[in-house]
């Protein structure tokens, strides 16, 4: 039985598909969320896919979860927010309201797959962004992009709907990096790490430091696949004094090219692109914390200088989700 407050979740890993789950996922999602919550948990049960069937249980199952929401929360008072954005080739619908039996707003997301079934299904409290002492703090190393030509930023930002990574408190101004072309991350066959724009990629030292770690013999996964043990995969961690840690993460295997105690310069290689751990799809993790072990110390603000965001040019700043950046030329 769910506790008050507990996370009602029954959500899968999303594997990157080439096409969007459907025209309009807002409607969709709309449409789905009223049917669970006015107890038509039949619509959503034969919407699902297999997986997703294995994952709840059974229809009866499904029916006891909306039953423990209501017991625990109360009924949906009012509806806060709703979004749709595209998550590993889903189509995810986000919504936010509030309950009458409790002061947290809860989050309802379901994710579409590219034949418009559900995927992905959860409800949970709303995610709040960790506490910082850092808010205004300014990156004391001169900071350069870690990659070179244009890449999209798909997480990046100091909010929630900006950044999941900001509910963490040592990846709390994380950016995770990957290239677009024509809207897509990839192109021919998506079950293919090659097929990823990003993937191959040289990912660079941001800064002139001293590598305090490498990691490098963990095996890139299969799209779809993941590994929880190792969540940053091959990586790299560099030290650009005052207590500040850069963490470089995802790296392809048997690419980095640097070990610990070496000193790197801004713009030198360190690695390739990968899709080595905890990840979805290829992609580059870049975030600094002030201790140079994974999981311990407090994020800090990442402040790049001299690049573009959109084609504008920033002297100084912190990428935000959405945006195409690249060095200013």
């Amino acid at each position: 039985m769910m506790q008050r407050n507990r996370v009602i979740a029954a959500a899968l890993a999303l594997v990157g598909m080439s096409v969007a789950a459907q025209a309009d996922p807002l409607s969709a999602g709309q449409r789905m969320a009223e049917r669970f919550l006015h107890g038509d948990v039949g619509a959503i049960w034969s919407a699902s896919t297999p997986e997703m069937q294995k994952a709840f249980g059974s229809a009866g199952n499904l029916a006891a979860l909306r039953d423990d929401l209501l017991a625990g929360f109360g009924d949906e008072d009012a509806i806060l927010t709703e979004r749709t954005d595209v998550q590993a080739g889903h189509d995810v619908y986000t919504r936010v309201s509030r309950w009458t039996e409790t002061s947290a707003p809860l989050e309802l997301v379901i994710a579409f797959d590219d034949a418009a079934r559900i995927a992905g299904f959860f409800i949970r409290p709303q995610s709040v962004a960790a506490p910082s002492q850092f808010l205004d703090y300014e990156t004391k190393a001169t900071l350069r992009l870690p990659v070179d030509g244009g890449w999209f930023v798909y997480w990046g930002g100091r909010d929630i709907e900006d950044n999941y990574h900001a509910v963490d408190v040592g990846q709390r101004f994380a950016v995770d990096l990957l290239v677009m072309r024509d809207g897509q991350s990839h192109s021919g066959d998506p079950s293919r790490l090659e097929s990823y724009h990003c993937w191959g990629r040289a990912i660079l030292a941001p800064a002139e430091g001293v590598v305090m770690r490498a990691v490098d013999g963990l095996q890139d996964q299969a799209i779809g696949a993941t590994d929880p043990a190792n969540p940053a995969g091959n990586y790299v961690v560099i030290d650009f004094g005052n207590e500040e840690y850069g963490f470089l993460a995802h790296l392809r295997q048997g690419s980095v090219r640097v070990a610990k105690g070496d000193v790197v310069t801004a713009g030198q290689e360190i690695g390739l692109c990968g899709n080595s751990g905890n990840t979805s799809e290829p992609h580059l993790h870049f975030h600094m914390q002030t201790s140079p072990r994974l999981g311990r110390g407090e994020g800090l603000p990442t402040q790049f200088t001299n690049y573009q965001a959109d084609g504008v040019t920033v002297s100084r700043g912190e990428p935000r989700r959405g945006e195409t950046i690249q060095l200013a030329e």
